[in-house]
């Protein structure tokens, strides 16, 4: 009897510790979910998660349940995230005694990454438990500014240098914008005359001088 006693006072401890540890992050307006690894159900998730997943994902997350007669379905995380917190748990406890992050999922958007990182296990371990994720979002919009303050470059000119210094081609900066490779190159032709260079390999000079292209 002692012994279930304990060990319904641990579950409950955890669970409140579990809430409490949530409540905070949504407090602080951090963007963090819970998904359950078994069905990829979304237990919980901070404003700021709903709108990233919204912003990131095509298929739209449904907000807190209204209270109604009938139950809406059950919200489902994206299924990539779940595939990667699904690839994540066979090595969690191996990576915890190393004292090693598991590896982040990350998801770009243009000048824009959202990262998903493995926080803590908050549920039952049946089925591979419910699992809190920290999102955090990291964007190149202010560099992509400075670039553009510090060379006297339009907005679209310093997008251009930014992708091509970060090793992407003319399409790839093209399909990054939504421009055809052309119109990409007259803007490097343009960038090339105002930054004083030629051809992209000066371009390397240019990063080691100036750190607003690094990360």
């Amino acid at each position: 009897m002692n012994v279930h006693l304990q060990g319904a006072r641990r579950a409950r401890q955890e669970t409140r510790q579990a809430g409490q540890a949530r409540n905070a992050l949504d407090a602080f307006g951090y963007a963090s979910i819970t998904v359950r690894a078994s069905d990829g159900r979304l237990m919980w998730q901070t404003a700021l998660a709903r709108e990233l997943l919204r912003d990131y994902f095509a298929a739209p997350v449904p907000d807190a349940p209204p209270a109604s007669a009938q139950a809406p379905a059950p919200a489902v995380a994206p299924e990539l995230v779940i595939g990667w917190l699904r690839s994540q748990l066979p090595r969690v406890a191996e990576l915890a005694a190393q004292q090693v992050e598991p590896q982040r999922l990350v998801v770009e958007q243009g000048a824009r990454r959202l990262s998903f990182s493995l926080h803590q296990q908050t549920g039952d371990s049946e089925g591979g438990g419910d699992w809190l994720i920290v999102m955090r979002e990291v964007s190149d919009a202010a560099v992509i500014e400075a670039i553009g303050l510090g060379f006297r470059l339009t907005a679209r000119e310093a997008e251009v240098l930014y992708w091509l210094v970060k090793g992407k081609t003319n399409k790839d900066i093209g399909d990054i914008l939504g421009s055809s490779p052309a119109t990409v190159k007259k803007h490097l032709e343009r960038v090339y005359v105002k930054l004083g260079v030629e051809t992209r390999t000066a371009m390397a000079r240019i990063r080691q001088t100036h750190p607003q292209f690094e990360g």
